[in-house]
């Protein structure tokens, strides 16, 4: 099976999968190679680009929710108390007006200041709230944290959860220490009979490095930080320039 990370990843800068990119899929699957995604975006916010893919395997929220077949295989989140009282705190240690962003499985929540539409066409409907009646159970919260001496502070505070800083970025994501992307891998044995082994992983930030690690070939971005390229088994071409595209066609369908 194939394996991708979406931003930075299978994505072009602009948010889009180039058409070489697309077709060098479409010739793997013709062979009978699985696809899968493997994102930190919610699910809401992938579907620009689940249906061009059709993926086998989706595994969103950082690993929190997967689908296969187009079936819930898994779900990790936390209860409706829990997600209250992290809000809570994370206005607590970062001031009232943080921003803060909730995966549920049916949608994602953020009390933004700029509709991220407008910076980002690629990102799904988000629903606004201020969290002042906020009842959902969430699979991932993302808050964003300037200072890093607070993000530790946050970070200290959620003892149980997976923390990540997306690069490049100040937000951090908190999702349940168990919910991870190669924890999901690993479901797929009993799930499906798919082996870690047998994917190839393509990824470019933090929380693609154990993925990579796990899986049979882990594949760095040449556009990755270089935590994910020592990590890697090699590293091909940038996003931007069909790093993919190219892999794909010299590797596995020559």
């Amino acid at each position: 099976m194939l394996l991708f990370d979406l931003d930075g990843t299978l994505l072009t800068s602009d948010k889009t999968i180039s058409a070489a990119t697309l077709d060098a899929l479409a010739g793997c699957r013709s062979r009978g190679m699985r696809i899968g995604v493997s994102t930190s975006r919610g699910e809401k916010n992938c579907m620009g680009f689940l249906p061009q893919l059709r993926p086998d395997v989706a595994i969103t929220s950082g690993g929190a929710l997967m689908h296969v077949d187009g079936e819930i295989v898994l779900r990790v989140e936390f209860s409706e108390a829990e997600t209250a009282s992290m809000i809570r705190t994370a206005r607590q240690i970062c001031g009232a007006d943080v921003e803060i962003t909730v995966d549920t499985p049916d949608a994602h929540y953020w009390n933004y200041t700029v509709d991220p539409l407008a910076w980002d066409k690629s990102w799904g409907g988000s629903i606004f709230t201020d969290y002042s009646d906020f009842t959902p159970a969430a699979l991932k919260l993302c808050v964003q944290v300037f200072d890093p001496e607070t993000a530790k502070r946050l970070a200290a505070a959620f003892p149980d959860c997976d923390c990540a800083r997306f690069s490049g970025s100040d937000w951090y994501k908190f999702t349940k220490r168990s919910a991870t992307k190669e924890n999901a891998i690993l479901r797929l044995r009993e799930i499906c009979g798919i082996r870690p082994e047998e994917i190839i992983a393509f990824g470019d930030d933090f929380s693609d490095i154990g993925m990579l690690k796990l899986c049979g070939t882990g594949v760095a971005m040449g556009n990755a930080i270089e935590a994910v390229k020592a990590a890697a088994d090699c590293v091909i071409g940038d996003n931007d320039h069909d790093g993919i595209a190219v892999y794909l066609q010299e590797q596995l369908l020559k």
